[in-house]
């Protein structure tokens, strides 16, 4: 679903609107949940993962590339474990898309039939000099009799396509060829390793006997835990951080954004509170939105939109380009903004109920890029390194997994997760999730860029003539742009790691050396006494 804007609002309609490429693998087929051979040869197309290959088709769909590839989507939703009810929506499109088609054709004749009669009045009234004959009154109430019948399919074709974008928006992405098919993350597939577990250990003097501290019990001994005061005044998943741990907090942020800007991100302070739909151009909404925190329209609305506190800075950073085309030289554009981000963590109870874990605020930083489909891959593997090279600076194992099919975000096709080693659960958590979502989010908020444009002589072989002129370039049509977006890093969860990672058996905890000068030189923070 494209959602292009007007005003504050969505413009429907936009589900036919941008043309997909079209697979010369396969069509649809009604007999089964998808066919077992293309059109072109009884062989069966190959299968990469469990599921049909999205050959050249676009990241995201609209209804008639869908229903030209149902196959392609049926395998990828199934791919992805998606229900029922999910695989039955992409199937509804398909068949809407047949019934839009034609409705359409129904419309044109209508239309054609209108304009045939009152060509012939004009042609009667000029010959009676402007007399109204019979004929003339018949053919007058037959072309408004055609003009009632195109209005009436109209109005059908729009219920169809307000349908079909509602549908549209309930479908996640295809996936990447190299995403690997699973259940869930036990599927996830191992890339690469970072580190030692023992290395920083054997450093801080620890014994066979020590017993590494959760993260909560590290930063109560350094007199920086208040959970009960956030608790009391905020409820459940709430923390309240004080001193040399509240320090360290704002050091690690500082640290990421110096280091993104380093890498040419270009720093944003984005609002905290956004749009219905800025949140569907992103694709948290419609379906996550029992996860966000909404405010009441008493309270504010943006531009009479429902209003949300953001879930992550990945939404106004992504949003800051809606409906705009941008010019190919100007790409990638690269973002990094530290952000509050709130969460509601619906379906999440009775987990990671302890520390910082899992909270209804927290602090990340986020990198965003926009590109072009060329660059996407190469760019999506850059964002995924900056945020590996945090880790590696502050000597944090990690592991690098590619998360399964079952497992992988509704937005992405692709995606990576870096996992960083908590001693005091012997476990890699997630630090940070880095995806690459196509032009998926960009076809939702029209966000577009224009190649660059080609002489005739410079897309041709041919010898240009003696004496002849250079052809001016033709404009060439906007293209969706890709979208990509990772943590760089969360920072609450990098505390956690830092804290676990760094405590000395004497309840100290050790500042990394990359962090110091965020710290005021300070090496050590001590425990309480």
């Amino acid at each position: 679903m494209v959602s292009s804007r007007s005003g504050g609002g969505i413009r429907v309609a936009t589900a036919f609107s941008i043309n997909a490429a079209r697979s010369p693998l396969l069509r649809p087929s009604s007999a089964a949940l998808f066919s077992t051979a293309s059109a072109d040869t009884d062989a069966p197309p190959a299968l990469i993962n469990n599921r049909l290959s999205r050959a050249s088709l676009p990241s995201s769909l609209d209804a008639r590339s869908l229903a030209d590839n149902l196959d392609i989507v049926l395998s990828h939703l199934t791919s992805r474990r998606a229900s029922d009810e999910t695989l039955e929506s992409a199937k509804t499109i398909s068949a809407l898309n047949s019934d839009r088609v034609s409705l359409i054709q129904k419309r044109d004749e209508a239309l054609q039939r209108r304009n045939e009669c009152s060509g012939q009045v004009g042609k009667l009234m000029r010959e009676t000099k402007g007399e109204e004959t019979d004929e003339i009154k018949s053919l007058k109430e037959k072309a408004s009799q055609a003009g009632d019948d195109a209005n009436g399919v109209e109005e059908e074709l729009a219920g169809i396509e307000s349908k079909v974008n509602s549908l549209l928006a309930s479908l996640p992405n295809l996936l990447d060829d190299a995403v690997p098919d699973g259940d869930d993350e036990s599927a996830n597939e191992l890339v690469s390793e970072w580190g030692d577990a023992d290395a920083l250990p054997k450093e801080l003097g620890w014994t066979d006997e020590f017993e590494p501290l959760w993260h909560d019990d590290v930063a109560t001994n350094l007199g920086g835990w208040n959970s009960d005061a956030a608790v009391g005044m905020s409820g459940a998943r709430f923390v309240s951080l004080t001193g040399s741990v509240a320090r360290l907090e704002r050091a690690i942020s500082s640290y990421f954004l110096d280091r993104a800007s380093e890498k040419g991100y270009t720093e944003v302070s984005p609002p905290l509170v956004v749009s219905r739909s800025a949140l569907e151009g992103t694709s948290q909404l419609p379906k996550f939105e029992d996860d966000l925190f909404k405010i009441v329209p008493e309270s504010h609305t943006c531009n009479g939109e429902d209003a949300f506190l953001i879930p992550t800075a990945e939404v106004p950073l992504t949003n800051m380009h809606t409906n705009q085309i941008l010019e190919e030289s100007a790409l990638p554009l690269s973002y990094v903004a530290c952000t509050p981000c709130f969460r509601a963590e619906a379906g999440s109870y009775g987990r990671d109920t302890r520390g910082l874990i899992r909270t209804h605020q927290f602090y990340k930083v986020e990198l965003v890029k926009i590109t072009t489909p060329e660059t996407s891959d190469d760019e999506h593997h850059k964002l995924t390194r900056h945020a590996e090279e945090c880790l590696e600076e502050l000597k944090i194992p990690f592991r690098k997994m590619r998360l399964c099919s079952g497992d992988v975000g509704f937005s992405a096709q692709h995606c990576y997760d870096l996992e960083a080693w908590l001693p005091s659960t012997k476990e890699y958590r997630e630090i940070s999730s880095c995806s690459n979502t196509g032009d998926f989010q960009a076809r939702r908020m029209a966000l577009r860029y224009r190649p660059e444009a080609k002489s005739e002589e410079e897309g041709s072989d041919a010898a240009p003539k003696k004496g002849g002129k250079k052809k001016k370039a033709k404009k060439p049509k906007p293209v969706l742009c890709h979208t990509i977006n990772g943590s760089g890093l969360a920072v609450g969860r990098t505390l956690v790691a830092v804290l676990e990672n760094y405590q000395t058996p004497e309840g100290d905890v050790v500042v990394p050396e990359v962090l110091r000068p965020y710290m005021g030189g300070l090496e050590v923070l001590k425990k309480k006494q």
